[in-house]
């Protein structure tokens, strides 16, 4: 199980690079919630637990049926899930737009095609579920954005899909990086990513 979680990204875009996108409208909700896929869901969720305006992110799998909405299944890449967090989000103090910044800039790769690092399967995926017409516009608007600026040596490679469901993980997945610290993958690819997030971020921070 965890001898394939280790590698990380050949990313080598500095998050400074990465712009705020030009098109993220006001969200007149005082409660959002944002899906995102970008590779072990365990890191993903460290970064955005940092983020001012996050209130809960839950790890879990999103793309495919609630009967094979498990660990073991989804692992074997057959399953069409993909691991995903759930960020719960106040839009007055933080835009999805701007969770989607951080998820180009500092949570994962967007050139690697399922995969992340040695992180090898559809699973793996970089993925954006939207939940309505408005998130799916900021999306592609964005990557658009990221694609006429030549921010990246490698095309983007990020999926939009429906959000069709979120299946939560299994209770040991939950937070698992600020319980872990010591494990040797958190050490290697997840503590990074926190630490990137804390140095060009640390305006967005709690």
């Amino acid at each position: 199980m965890f001898g394939s979680r280790f590698g990380g990204s050949s990313l080598r875009v500095s998050p400074k690079d990465v712009p705020a996108p030009d098109y993220d409208p006001p969200q007149p909700a005082a409660r959002a919630e944002a899906v995102l896929a970008g590779g072990c869901f365990w890191c993903t969720e460290a970064v955005y637990r940092e983020l001012d305006g996050v209130s809960a992110v839950v790890s879990g799998y999103s793309g495919g049926s609630a009967e094979t909405a498990d660990y073991g299944t989804v692992c074997t890449g057959r399953s069409e899930h993909a691991e995903v967090i759930q960020i719960a989000y106040d839009p007055a103090k933080v835009s999805y737009g701007e969770l989607l910044r951080i998820f180009f800039a500092v949570a994962h790769d967007p050139t690697q095609l399922n995969r992340q690092g040695n992180d090898v399967g559809s699973q793996y995926r970089s993925a954006i579920f939207y939940a309505d017409a408005q998130q799916k516009e900021v999306a592609e608007r964005y990557i658009a954005q990221l694609d006429a600026a030549g921010i990246y040596s490698a095309p983007i490679v990020t999926r939009l899909e429906p959000l069709a469901a979120f299946f939560e993980a299994e209770a040991y997945h939950q937070n698992y990086a600020a319980l872990h610290p010591g494990q040797p993958y958190i050490q290697a690819v997840s503590t990074p990513k926190v630490e990137k997030l804390r140095a060009y971020f640390g305006e967005a921070l709690k």
